[in-house]
């Protein structure tokens, strides 16, 4: 069975800092590139970062320099280390194994739901001013 859990969300003071977790079952990112994604209130869901098999990374321009993907492949578990945090990077927060269909105004929960299989269930991260 397939699955994505993320966890590390929380709440935290401008400036502060977080890890998010996603841990994964069923597959190996041998198999898969790996995406994090963000649903901030009253947008559509938007591309965060992402991490491929070979290992390269991509970033939004809203998060270079200041957010960090990586993967422990012996965990299972891929990371977003996210650094000076403001009040604009409050969301929930969503892993997923698949270049999700971003731009196409739709809600992260609705994407995840046609997907279940690639999609964690999201985690709120919530930046206080």
């Amino acid at each position: 069975e397939v699955q994505l859990v993320e966890s590390g969300g929380g709440s935290v003071q401008t400036g502060g800092s977080l890890r998010l977790a996603c841990t994964v079952s069923g597959f190996t990112f041998d198999d898969s590139d790996m995406y994090w994604y963000r649903q901030t209130p009253g947008n559509e869901c938007e591309f965060v970062s992402t991490i491929s098999r070979d290992g390269s990374t991509r970033y939004a321009d809203f998060v270079k320099g200041r957010f960090t993907i990586s993967q422990d492949n012996a965990k299972n578990t891929v990371y977003l280390q996210m650094n000076s945090l403001s009040p604009e990077d409050t969301a929930v927060y969503y892993c997923a194994a698949e270049d999700g269909p971003i731009g196409l105004g739709q809600t992260c929960a609705v994407i995840a739901g046609t997907a279940p299989d690639a999609w964690g269930q999201g985690t709120l991260v919530t930046v206080s001013s």
